[in-house]
């Protein structure tokens, strides 16, 4: 489809998601300084990686693809999608249009597929949180540590802490 319509799809628990905003300036500043930051403090053989391919588990019937990955160069080296285990964190930059997807949707399906850490950037209101520590429940596995932080606070992310100074915020 997405050679037909514009926009980004993604395949979740509940559905497929279109998101038909292009990203916009605020939103790609804050994923390529964060994906800097990042690879300034891991170890070289770490990536912080943003586009294609997704990161897909088929079981469970969900394909996503996280604004940054970060995931060892060598996992990278594989046909298709990445398979969401060998993600060391994925990092979203909340969308003015669709802030559910990163905020609800996400919340839900990354601990179902596995990806040990999960970092949120909200430009709309200069916020975040990291989320960590996967652990069943009745309706599945979720995180069971959740921190909040403000920008301008240094944040782990995994391994590795990074200042959130300078993070643009969206306008009114």
């Amino acid at each position: 489809m997405e050679d037909t319509l514009p926009g980004k799809f993604e395949i979740t628990k509940n559905g497929l998601v279109h998101d038909l905003g292009s990203p916009n300036s605020p939103h790609e500043l804050t994923r390529a300084r964060l994906r800097r930051r990042l690879e300034n403090v891991a170890p070289k053989e770490i990536v912080a990686h943003s586009g294609k391919p997704d990161v897909e588990n088929e079981p469970e019937g969900i394909m996503r693809r996280p604004d940054v990955m970060v995931i060892a160069m060598a996992d990278m080296d594989v046909p298709g999608s990445f398979d969401p285990r060998t993600l060391r964190a994925a990092i979203e930059v909340v969308s003015r249009s669709n802030p559910d997807n990163d905020w609800v949707g996400k919340v839900r399906d990354y601990p179902l597929i596995g990806i040990p850490v999960y970092a949120i950037f909200d430009p709309r209101t200069a916020t975040g949180a990291v989320l960590t520590d996967i652990h069943p429940t009745p309706e599945g596995p979720r995180y069971a540590t959740r921190k909040d932080f403000v920008y301008g606070e240094d944040v782990t992310i995994g391994e590795w802490t990074i200042s959130t100074d300078n993070l643009p915020q969206y306008k009114d």
